[in-house]
């Protein structure tokens, strides 16, 4: 996959095409069979369009059952239009549901599309849709991507109403991630709608066709950034109103009412958000609309992300309690079952109860169990007797020594006690932010989930001139006395070095030569406690890292010098 993605990056180059980044937007349907065709009149109500007309290649002639390379099995076309096709297709040889793009090796856009699949293909973000293969075989050229059967998309949810604001929240953060991340490596969406992100069974949103859609359709944009930001604040509008931010209805939405212009989302429809309604408008700068307080806004993802970063976090909702139903006394109780339910209003009568024992044998009975009783009582009266003088004994002897010792020996230790931390968001002295949407994540008593930081490739001490160090600010919610911090870790190896600092503000703006260091640690292990020697009252703390082991590369990083922290508590 990758020499077939370098070959399609030098066609792309040496073809004359425009460059992948001015080359992105919408999806086809992706992952999720439904409402084939809807894709394919969204174009005039978002006021977007093609650079070229279609191709005058015509589609190729495929049926259900064709094979693509003796393995990807075509099932079901979800989408003809301008001379490609979109398939739920599957691939025999892993026995799994894929979705293929098909079009002719001489159609206009075969070689952009080429060139889009293999970058994508590159990137490995996770939080897309990935390109499984790109291919030019038999006049055909042809995309394979991921096929996710137990996701839905965004129009899918929102038919049956806006989504929670935590949610929203949810949706924003990871989508405006995943675009910024995108663009730091040269590759735009274009064709971001309600079509192309995707909710799966375990929450996660995810996006499809990054670059791809947009070169099926020949889309380009001079400032893809900025087209991609009005494109997330567009989700984020219809998320919380149900309505899409444009006078055209689209994806199944109605479109704002005519000749009123772009309108604040707490403006249609009431319990909106008052933040998330904010962020919508920073982001649909659309001929200079702008949040109602005037903030300056968002034309870039990375900016989206930051506007994210500085908001309160938004907690999910708390589960509803369902009162346990009252109880119910059964009638199949001891000596009614099988007779006949009285009727209403009868008296019934109250059975005598059994006579007593007034037989001899009943009599011996009798006095045999207050014998018994007697003994017990006696036995028991001895014990606690017994008991209670040498309690005395013991008592006496410790008042003995306590006289003795004259009180030198009493414990005098003050109770340690965890401290509650109400929010927390990063510390960027320089460069760009790591990944402010996780700093949750390292106090949700989870160790399974983690704040990261980015791979560098110099290390363990990071460079000051490139990058002083990363790290989190924490609120307690009011001064709390601060003895010491525990820090699980994600990466082990030599080595990690972190410092706690008190500081007055949860602001970046604020220097670290301002702060007041509290302590200091270096390990080669897995957790790292920073013990402070000298207790100090502060609402806002620092945990500050400035050198990180190296560690192997995985499904959400390349190798290199790189930190995460897993589970973090202050005592005090």
């Amino acid at each position: 996959m990758a020499e077939r993605s370098t070959a399609a990056v030098d066609v792309a180059d040496n073809s004359g095409d425009q460059p992948l980044t001015a080359e992105a937007d919408q999806s086809t349907a992706d992952g999720v069979a439904q409402n084939r065709e809807r894709d394919t009149e969204i174009d005039e109500a978002q006021g977007s369009g093609g650079t070229e007309g279609p191709g005058k290649a015509s589609p190729p002639e495929l049926h259900s059952g064709h094979k693509l390379a003796r393995r990807y099995r075509l099932e079901e076309c979800v989408t003809r239009l301008d001379g490609f096709s979109s398939w739920r297709a599957v691939d025999e040889k892993l026995r799994r549901a894929v979705g293929v793009h098909i079009l002719p090796a001489d159609h206009s856009r075969a070689r952009s599309v080429l060139a889009a699949a293999r970058s994508s293909a590159l990137l490995g973000d996770p939080r897309f849709v990935q390109v499984l293969d790109a291919v030019e075989e038999n006049d055909l050229v042809y995309v394979v991507h991921e096929w996710l059967p137990d996701a839905a998309e965004l129009t899918t949810l929102l038919a049956s109403g806006p989504l929670e604001p935590h949610d929203a929240y949810q949706m924003v953060s990871q989508i405006a991630s995943a675009m910024a991340a995108a663009h730091r490596e040269g590759l735009a969406h274009l064709r971001l709608n309600p079509n192309a992100v995707l909710r799966t069974s375990s929450g996660q949103w995810r996006i499809r066709g990054l670059a791809v859609n947009a070169a099926l359709r020949g889309i380009s944009s001079d400032t893809p950034q900025r087209t991609d930001t009005e494109s997330v604040g567009a989700l984020l509008y219809a998320g919380l109103t149900q309505r899409w931010p444009y006078e055209n209805d689209a994806y199944g939405l109605a479109g704002l009412p005519k000749d009123v212009g772009l309108i604040a989302p707490d403006q249609v429809r009431a319990g909106v958000h008052r933040g998330l309604s904010e962020l919508a408008m920073r982001a649909l700068a659309n001929d200079g609309a702008t949040a109602s307080r005037h903030e300056s806004a968002c034309t870039t993802p990375e900016e989206l992300v930051k506007a994210i970063g500085e908001m309160p976090r938004i907690r999910p909702p708390e589960p509803a309690f369902t009162a346990p139903p009252e109880y119910q006394r059964t009638t199949y109780q001891q000596g009614t079952y099988g007779r006949p339910a009285p009727h209403p209003g009868a008296t019934q009568p109250v059975p005598a109860p059994p006579a007593p024992l007034q037989s001899r044998t009943g009599k011996a009975l009798k006095w045999a169990v207050s014998a018994l009783l007697i003994a017990a009582l006696g036995l028991g009266s001895w014990q606690l007797a017994d008991a209670l003088m040498e309690s005395n004994k013991s008592d006496d002897t410790n008042k003995t020594q306590t006289n003795d010792g004259g009180d030198k020996g009493g414990d005098k230790t003050k109770p340690v006690k965890t401290l509650p931390i109400q929010r927390a968001q990063e510390y960027v002295a320089k460069g760009d932010a790591q990944h402010p949407n996780d700093v949750d994540k390292t106090y949700d008593n989870k160790s399974s989930t983690y704040w990261r930081t980015a791979t560098f490739k110099d290390g363990p001490d990071m460079k000051p001139a490139f990058k002083p160090g990363v790290g989190i600010v924490y609120d307690f919610g009011s001064e709390q006395e601060v003895s010491a911090a525990s820090i699980g870790l994600l990466f082990g190896g030599d080595h990690t070095t972190v410092t706690l600092y008190a500081t007055g503000s949860m602001s970046s703006s604020v220097p670290l030569t301002s702060m007041t260091k509290l302590g200091s640690v270096t390990t080669s292990g897995t957790s790292a406690k920073v013990t402070v020697t000298k207790p100090v009252k502060s609402r806002y703390v620092l945990v500050w890292f400035t050198a990180l082991p190296y560690a192997q590369g995985d499904s959400y990083s390349d190798p290199g010098y790189k930190q995460a922290v897993t589970d973090l508590k202050f005592t005090g």
